[in-house]
């Protein structure tokens, strides 16, 4: 702006020296020209708005015209006042910011997440964890988050249970079941592999491989599940399976006996069963659909591999990447070369660091 009002006054002189070589009469035709536009800029609503270098050239030349010619000039001494009260307003005035100071926006993610964790909690509820956290927060202001985020007050909200929100609570106590088959690549015998999984931690029981999955075969693989499981068995309340012929009465009654209630799912519904059937879609693009089994023996021997890996090596999205029990030595981090195992003859590539 200095080298603006600098180029204002250097055009001011070079007009003066302009001026002094011109005619009278050339003179006189620009300053009615002059006064002409200024008549017109007095007409113009609103009025052209001036900025601090065009107030500081008027305010220099207006001292110089003629009492008669100052009524006339886009500025008169009453503005140059103003403008001069203004300025002296600027500078001893104090920047004041009206209303509240916002909120710091980690703060509102995080009542947000506390509401979304925890139905029942109230504005004052989450005040108080607010308060042990370190963070002082008033109750309107809680509740003012809550409302630009959608959330409706506890009363909604404690009786808005979704069944996502349900599921995972109950995730811990539950099981599911299903088979899956296998073709052998000679033979193109079918045989149907047995599983169950764990839907909290995704743990995975292959729990048998026939030809003939029958009532009492699978009666038997219930209480092989039961073995498996120990003394674990007391924290499973629910078996998840389909209406397939194979899970009869007795199987049922195996679980009942543990304290397992059997849920079946409803008609031409696999969704209900959602875990069972994602794992059969992993083991199917990760072996079967890349693999050929010769036989049973050979179908027995590649999912006591998988399965392995599966529970103590693969990573799983639902477990923030890590694998139901892992069994992975302690990393040292001073190592810094990665050794590379291979699983099924290199299909499957295991990575920890070298001893």
């Amino acid at each position: 702006m200095s080298l603006r009002l600098l180029y204002l006054v250097l055009c001011r002189i070079a007009g003066w020296l302009t001026l002094m070589t011109r005619t009278s009469a050339a003179k006189d035709v620009e300053i009615l020209v002059l006064r002409h536009e200024n008549a017109v800029l007095l007409r113009q609503n609103p009025r052209p708005r001036l900025d601090w270098a065009d107030r500081a050239v008027l305010a220099a030349l207006i001292r110089l015209l003629p009492r008669a010619l100052k009524r006339h000039r886009l500025v008169t001494p009453a503005t140059v006042l103003r403008w001069h009260r203004r300025l002296v307003a600027r500078h001893w005035t104090y920047p004041h910011r009206p209303g509240r100071p916002p909120v710091d926006p980690a703060i509102a993610a995080l009542v947000e997440q506390m509401a979304r964790d925890n139905p029942g909690w109230g504005y004052q509820r989450i005040r108080g964890e607010l308060l042990g956290l370190g963070h002082r927060v008033g109750t309107s202001t809680i509740r003012r988050i809550l409302k630009r985020c959608e959330i409706p007050p506890t009363p909604v909200r404690r009786d808005h249970t979704t069944w996502r929100r349900f599921l995972r609570t109950q995730a811990s106590t539950m099981l599911a079941c299903d088979f899956f088959h296998v073709d052998c690549a000679i033979t193109l015998k079918r045989l149907y592999v047995f599983f169950v999984i764990e839907v909290d931690s995704r743990y995975v029981h292959i729990l048998g491989i026939t030809a003939n999955p029958d009532g009492p075969w699978t009666t038997q693989a219930a209480r092989n599940l039961l073995m498996d499981l120990g003394e674990r068995a007391d924290q499973f309340k629910f078996l998840i399976r389909d209406r397939a012929g194979q899970f009869t009465a007795a199987f049922d009654a195996v679980l009942s006996d543990a304290g397992i209630t059997v849920c079946r799912i409803p008609p031409r519904g696999p969704r209900a069963n959602a875990f069972a059937e994602r794992f059969v879609g992993t083991v199917r693009r990760e072996i079967t659909d890349r693999l050929l089994i010769l036989g049973e023996r050979h179908l027995r021997r590649t999912l006591g591999e998988y399965a392995r890996h599966y529970n103590g090596r693969r990573p799983h999205r639902a477990l923030q990447l890590q694998p139901p029990r892992s069994d992975r030595p302690v990393v040292d981090l001073t190592h810094e070369r990665i050794k590379r195992r291979p699983v099924l003859g290199g299909l499957i590539i295991e990575y920890e660091r070298a001893a």
